[in-house]
């Protein structure tokens, strides 16, 4: 029965944390294009967290219902001219409009201010966590390690390139390094990959070629094959930066976030990085939780990197998604006109596909990782 609490308890932190964190970063993404909606003289006629019947909400002096919906998985704002959530094709009745009415019409407004106001939520979410980031980097400290290295271990990949202890490492591909955190996350992706390295050496800048060592890694995120060096840095410490400083550290750290992301998704689509590492709600909702129980430093980081996940993935050129509104938008700029509306309703109905594929896709994973799949399976043979 102890033991049969526990896992009640655990599941109950890890969805509250799960909704609390979601719920977040939904509101700061809609509030993105609320806001810059609202500065181009759009009509906002519902801010929904969560999809589906309305649990409970209110009416604002200007007319926007705010409101908190069944399904907590998303979020929307809808705009007035709208045919549904969207935002993708203008309502029906749209011709009918009066003057005053096709002045607070998102589909009437000039292209620029279309675009801007789908930008909006992604870039609202990449300031939420360059602000959260810098907050940390002022209030806790930011992961500072100097790019020496300390130990060379005998047969590994640093051995076999040349690299020596001592070194302070400059530059791994072109791209500056000053903490040897940038090594670790650069070394990381690239696995059996030839990289070209720059260490400072006895005062004289040193070009190497070493190819990381392909290893097998299991830890909260589950089981992945990574790159690793076999070298080893000095003792970490967290340096807290000044408001100036923070902030531009934060920008750079949302920047190789956003890098380290797309590299990732970019080797698992050429099939170099294992597909088994995409997770949905029920692995974000354990990480949450996991995440959580070590305090709110590590949760606030935790939401500052699903928070760029979010505002990536919406850029993402695809149809239903913000990117694919943005697409949309760049044809019409290179045509000198929308695309036909069944164009776009073909395209929203393709896009949707591939989000819902995504998605099960996603789930998948988490039931197998859940062992869910398994009981199942010994269940039904």
């Amino acid at each position: 029965m102890n033991y049969l609490m526990q896992i009640v308890h655990g599941g109950v932190l890890y969805v509250g944390v799960f909704l609390i964190v979601l719920t977040v970063l939904v509101f700061v993404h809609e509030l993105g294009h609320y806001l810059i909606a609202r500065h181009n003289g759009v009509k906002i006629e519902v801010f929904s967290i969560g999809f589906g019947p309305e649990l409970f909400g209110w009416w604002d002096r200007s007319g926007t219902r705010w409101k908190f919906s069944a399904i907590p998985l998303g979020g929307y704002v809808k705009m007035f001219g709208d045919s549904d959530a969207s935002s993708g094709l203008p309502a029906a009745d749209a011709a009918e409009m009066t003057p005053a009415e096709r002045e607070v019409s998102f589909h009437c407004k000039r292209l620029g201010q279309r675009a801007a106001i789908v930008a909006g939520g992604p870039f609202a979410n990449f300031v939420f966590a360059i602000v959260m980031l810098a907050l940390l980097f002022m209030t806790y400290g930011q992961p500072f390690t100097p790019a020496q290295v300390g130990q060379v271990v005998a047969g590994s990949a640093a051995a076999n390139g040349g690299i020596k202890s001592g070194d302070d490492i400059v530059s791994i591909n072109g791209r500056t390094v000053d903490r040897f955190e940038d090594v670790q996350q650069i070394v990381r992706l690239n696995p059996n990959v030839a990289m070209d390295m720059v260490v400072r050496r006895d005062d004289a800048l040193v070009n190497l070629s070493v190819t990381p060592a392909q290893v097998e890694e299991t830890d909260r995120f589950g089981t992945h094959q990574i790159g690793q060096l076999g070298i080893r840095g000095g003792t970490p410490k967290y340096v807290r930066r000044n408001p100036a400083s923070a902030v531009v550290r934060a920008v750079g750290e949302t920047w190789n976030l956003c890098a380290t992301t797309l590299q990732a998704m970019w080797q698992m689509v050429i099939g170099t990085r294992g597909t088994d590492e995409l997770g949905g709600p029920l692995r974000i909702a354990q990480l949450s939780g996991e995440v959580a129980q070590g305090g709110i430093v590590p949760l606030l980081w935790f939401m500052s990197v699903l928070s760029v996940n979010l505002g990536l993935i919406n850029l993402f050129p695809v149809p239903v998604l913000d990117g694919g509104h943005l697409l949309f938008y760049a044809a019409e700029a290179v045509r000198g006109k929308p695309l036909g509306q069944r164009a776009q309703e073909y395209g929203f109905r393709v896009g949707l596909a591939l989000v819902l594929t995504l998605m099960v896709f996603a789930t998948w994973n988490d039931l197998m990782r859940t062992g869910i799949v398994d009981i199942v399976k010994r269940f039904v043979t």
